[in-house]
């Protein structure tokens, strides 16, 4: 691959990058718009498989599935967003102990405007049946992020690889966000500084994590939108809708939610939020309907 397009590759990774440390704003959209959704897809894909064929002992399939992989344009972009999540989480940490209600008033306009990712694709076929999902994952949400414990200062082993073999499902999933997941979890915070502390224990889990998520549920999100479609988008739906809670701007340390108080500059962080998503969303719809023209 010619040095250009290595170095145009980078550059798409650390926008996919720094869309997956910044909870509202999906990688996999991110991914979308720079025109390489399908090359990461299909490398996870093909990584999968040659996986399974060498447990397996079939040595021969898994190097065909190995040879494959787009290594030449995967590399330069997965470096990219390594840079990217270390540079955005020196910029986010500070910035969440200092100004956490800027900060969630922020994640939470990009929040809301990355609801009609989901509701656009359901909203043709959609039914009772969507809507009481809708409901339920509302409601869900809305309690689990309701929970006094619910922030995690010191994740167990399994905790952070449960929920970075969840978040990393985002990847897949244009519209969701991963770190967001990670903060409605309580995660965020930990997984954050672990990036700037250079915890490599905890990274490491991470990573293990991530990748066990990648071969398993990933695969079992895709099968779902493949066969249960509306009802996958409307669970999701409604679970990002009820984990609003978690980003109500004046909360206690115990997620218990306060009075509003000077509301001035949290709307303008929310609705810098709202915009920077929108124009990501409008973006995505463009380079989609290209081709078509």
């Amino acid at each position: 691959m010619k040095p250009a397009s290595s170095l145009l590759n980078t550059l798409r990774g650390f926008l996919i990058g720094t869309a997956e440390v910044i909870p509202g704003v999906s990688g996999g959209t991110i991914a979308v718009i720079v025109g390489v959704y399908e090359t990461i897809i299909s490398g996870i894909s093909d990584f999968g498989s040659a996986l399974g064929y060498l447990v397996r002992g079939k040595t021969t399939q898994a190097l065909a599935s190995f040879k494959k992989i787009r290594f030449a344009a995967l590399l330069p972009i997965l470096f990219g967003m390594l840079v990217a999540i270390f540079a955005a989480a020196a910029v986010l940490e500070p910035l969440i102990e200092s100004e956490p209600e800027l900060v969630r008033a922020g994640f939470a306009g990009m929040l809301i405007a990355s609801f009609s990712v989901p509701a656009r694709m359901i909203r043709e076929s959609f039914s009772v049946t969507a809507g009481l999902a809708i409901l339920a994952g509302a409601a869900i949400a809305f309690w689990l992020t309701s929970l006094p414990n619910a922030g995690i200062t010191e994740p167990g082993w399994w905790e952070i690889v449960l929920f970075a073999a969840v978040a990393v499902c985002a990847l897949v999933l244009p519209g969701v966000s991963g770190s967001f997941f990670l903060l409605a979890v309580g995660m965020y915070a930990p997984t954050i500084a672990a990036v700037n502390d250079r915890d490599l224990s905890y990274l490491g889990l991470f990573v293990a994590g991530a990748i066990a998520g990648l071969l398993v549920f990933a695969r079992a999100v895709q099968w779902f939108l493949q066969n249960q479609r509306v009802l996958t988008l409307s669970l999701m739906l409604g679970l990002m809708i009820g984990s609003l809670r978690a980003l109500w701007p004046w909360q206690s340390a115990d997620r218990e939610l306060l009075p509003v108080s000077d509301p001035v500059l949290p709307l303008v962080a929310l609705i810098i939020g709202f915009l920077i998503v929108l124009v990501t969303i409008i973006a995505e719809r463009y380079i989609r309907a290209r081709p078509n023209q």
